[in-house]
């Protein structure tokens, strides 16, 4: 066990990044201090050693491999592909576009409508079709689709709902039914490119007329950075966002409405297009503390448990008409961390992760992947969930890394989309803090995105980005199992 000179003597727990999961955390969680109470991941992450065989029966039990060579799953599980890109045919007369990414996941009668990023940003082969009403910039190719799903998850019609945005990665659900698609990219006007980028839209899963209009309008009040992912506060309509970014490392966001904001379908809208639209509300960056000692990078946590105070520090500029919005603030005075990604609202907070850190990239300590928890109520966050650099990604043992895309699960714990080196998979964490495989990609090493449940429980729905699937996962849900074999 190595410490860091400069680690806070709080804080020094970090192992070298050569030791496995297991004699990271394994300690910790087999005295049981996560919390069972279903829904809620006050959790710590378990996991085997990288030499570790059988596979542990946590969660689900082991996966059985696919014939088809596409998704493994736990015995009585199945999946069912809704669109593939490039191939299933969609209403506007083209076929589903590349690169599915963060997903919402929306009630409607006889089923959902899922409204499906498109995280594409370059040359990538089927763009979302620029139509008219639609399109924020015709030099951009991203954008969104929605796909109404029966109660099976079996397509029923899917169609464009914005188009002529950029990279458009993870996003959030507002409590009033829409989905916050957000742009990952500071690209500026100029080239191909007729406008800026690097925003939040809106998009309604109602039909695809409700967005006519209305889903191409930018709501620059939430910034224009690097957006990843937004959880939306339901009493108080606060919004909260990462940024996935580097050089310097990314921003954690709250943007507070203004006076007389109730929330509701085109609200965000109208404020975007009234007066001061571009600056309306209050957006400021995350701040850390332990008593007077300022935490400049969340890697320096590195046990699940530790809590921080937190204070927000106002944008200068949210637009970034000079100056990217995370280099208008000195290290003292903001919290960074590399590669903030998914986030999700529940058990009255923000959930965030963090992908990974390094040392090369300005990162304080290493590991491969943080979920942490903001408390409105308190100010304070929470480090729920930590792995430990995973030393072999390439070997399919207990060890993961790179959590990106996030969801609760209805059952307990949460689901994490993997977004790493090596084996890529769905990896569950029970709310006793064991993580699990709930899903392996056998088809290629790409990372799987948008995992979120259907509104009655009964469909988890899980894209591969590429070459492009979308899949409906159904079985015998139930709480997952913290046992071993």
């Amino acid at each position: 066990m190595n410490w860091e000179p400069t680690i806070d003597p709080v804080e020094r727990r970090l192992m070298t990044s050569s030791l496995n999961r297991r004699g990271f955390l394994g300690g910790a969680a087999a005295t049981g201090l996560g919390i069972a109470i279903s829904g809620s991941i006050d959790v710590l992450a378990g996991g085997g050693s990288a030499l570790a065989a059988p596979r542990s029966s946590v969660g689900y039990g082991p996966l059985v491999p696919d014939p088809k060579g596409l998704l493994s799953l736990p015995a009585g599980f199945s999946y069912r592909i809704v669109t593939q890109s490039g191939v299933t045919p969609t209403a506007d007369g083209i076929p589903t576009a590349s690169d599915p990414d963060g997903t919402g996941v929306f009630a409607r009668e006889g089923g959902s409508t899922l409204v499906n990023n498109h995280e594409i940003g370059g040359s990538e082969p089927f763009p979302v079709p620029p139509l008219a009403g639609l399109t924020y910039d015709e030099g951009a190719r991203g954008g969104t689709s929605s796909i109404d799903v029966d109660a099976e998850g079996i397509r029923v019609r899917e169609y464009t709902s914005v188009a002529g945005t950029h990279n458009n990665c993870a996003g959030g659900e507002t409590p009033w039914g829409t989905w916050l698609t957000c742009e990952e990219t500071e690209q500026r006007a100029g080239g191909r490119y007729l406008k800026d980028h690097g925003y939040v839209f809106e998009v309604d899963p109602s039909s695809q007329e409700a967005n006519v209009g209305k889903s191409p309008v930018p709501l620059k009040f939430l910034g224009r950075f690097s957006h990843e992912a937004v959880a939306v506060d339901p009493d108080t309509s606060t919004i909260y966002e990462t940024e996935d970014a580097g050089g310097p490392n990314g921003l954690y966001y709250r943007w507070t409405p203004p006076a007389g904001f109730s929330g509701g379908k085109d609200e965000l809208r109208q404020l975007a297009l009234g007066d001061g639209g571009d600056t309306a509300g209050r957006l400021e960056a995350m701040s850390c503390y332990r008593g007077d000692q300022h935490i400049p990078d969340l890697s320096l946590a590195t046990q699940a448990g530790t809590r921080y105070k937190v204070e927000w520090k106002p944008v200068p500029d949210r637009d970034a008409r000079t100056t990217s919005v995370r280099k208008q603030f000195a290290n003292d005075e903001v919290t960074r961390s590399r590669k903030l990604e998914g986030a999700w609202w529940g058990d009255g907070g923000a959930y965030f992760v963090a992908s990974f850190a390094r040392n090369s990239d300005g990162s304080t300590n290493e590991h491969d992947g943080q979920v942490w928890f903001y408390d409105p109520k308190t100010e304070t966050v929470t480090l729920k969930t930590i792995f430990a650099v995973n030393p072999d990604p390439d070997v399919d043992t207990d060890n993961y890394d790179g959590p990106d895309n996030m969801t609760l699960s209805p059952y307990g714990g949460i689901i994490l989309a993997e977004d790493g080196e090596g084996v890529q998979h769905l990896v569950g964490v029970t709310d006793e803090g064991k993580s699990y495989p709930l899903a392996r990609n056998d088809l290629n090493g790409s990372e799987f995105t948008g995992p979120a449940f259907s509104a009655d429980g009964r469909v988890l729905f899980a894209n591969i980005q590429s070459p492009g699937h979308v899949f409906a996962i159904t079985g015998p849900w139930t709480r997952p199992s913290n046992a071993r074999a």
